[in-house]
């Protein structure tokens, strides 16, 4: 009996430690980690008001980090450096749109939606028409975006959100929780269905696992591509336009640090670069690392130039770390 019972207690073993060493699980193990180290330097840290104010924070870089999970999933080095110049331009278009009043704020996100999807085609475009590699169409998109931006603001700020806006993001609805909490959990929700649930996301995870297999099997690759791109500028956009009603106004700098943690986020999550592999539950868990991380060392005093410095190489060692994972499955 008990040698009968040797190997399975081996097995169930073997199958926890591998379930445990998942990326995914890593990161969220990662987010309890960092909580309790937070609560130690200081406490209060990790009180119920404190963890609300992390994932608040978390949420907009949890979002735009969902477009760029669907490029990255793409395969082939696909990285969108864009993003964080889309964003600032979703909320600049939307603000000058809205300007304070309830009366325009459908119109000033479907304009929202409609243009940034429009700046990402253009990145779909380049990449596939003319191969020009994701790194410098999405970087040299980014630099024209800036300067749609600068035209638009003439460098001052521009634009406010509606009452509406302010109401629906920042209110306390259900056991304190704020109103963007909810949209993230349906925006996590839908983009989690897209991914599993959906043509477009077995589509996508096959480009990504063998582009050429995925073209003889009847995938419309280089149309993928391009709505992928599409996609990632207009969920930066729309995650511009959420944090309007955050901030209450536009300021033109307002997406320039959300560009390489977006990307960190999704690898910490358990997304490949080289693409086919990963999902967003897990980009979720590394936002929210990420945004931790950032507090634990503003709780520490540190001035700026050192918050930067361990900030970047604790990203490196991260990086490394979950690089050298073999098999990063959701």
């Amino acid at each position: 009996m008990a040698n009968s019972l040797g190997p399975t207690i081996k097995q169930y073993g073997s199958s926890a430690l591998r379930w445990v060493v998942r990326p995914v699980v890593l990161a969220f193990i990662l987010c309890i980690v960092l909580l309790i180290f937070g609560e130690i330097l200081s406490p209060g840290f990790a009180s119920y008001s404190q963890i609300i104010n992390i994932l608040v924070v978390s949420s907009f870089l949890g979002m735009v980090a969902g477009g760029q999970n669907l490029v990255i999933i793409n395969g082939r080095g696909s990285i969108d450096l864009s993003v964080g110049q889309v964003m600032t331009l979703g909320a600049i278009i939307g603000g000058n749109i809205v300007n304070g009043t309830n009366s325009f704020m459908l119109v000033a996100l479907l304009a929202v939606l409609a243009f940034c999807f429009l700046i990402g085609l253009v990145n779909g475009f380049g990449t596939t028409t003319f191969n020009i590699p994701p790194l410098v169409m999405t970087l040299a998109m980014g630099g024209v975006v800036r300067g749609i931006i600068l035209f638009i603001t003439r460098g001052a700020k521009v634009g406010t959100a509606s009452p509406f806006m302010v109401s629906m993001i920042n209110d306390r609805w259900i056991l304190g929780i704020p109103g963007v909490l909810f949209l993230w959990a349906g925006f996590t929700a839908l983009l989690i269905y897209l991914l599993r649930n959906t043509r477009y996301g077995i589509s996508l995870f096959a480009i990504g696992a063998n582009e050429p297999a995925a073209r003889l099997s009847g995938v419309a690759v280089k149309k993928m591509k391009v709505v992928t791109f599409g996609l990632s500028s207009m969920i930066a956009g729309f995650t511009g336009f959420v944090m309007l009603g955050f901030t209450k106004t536009v300021y033109n700098s307002m997406g320039d640090w959300y560009t390489l943690p977006s990307v960190i986020a999704v690898v910490i999550g358990g997304t490949a670069l080289s693409g086919g592999i990963g999902g967003y539950s897990g980009t979720v868990a590394g936002a929210i690392v990420l945004i931790l991380l950032r507090s634990i060392l503003s709780t520490l005093n540190i001035p700026e130039f050192g918050r930067e410095i361990i900030f970047g190489l604790v990203l490196v060692g991260l990086m490394f770390a979950y690089g050298r994972q073999k098999r990063l499955r959701e």
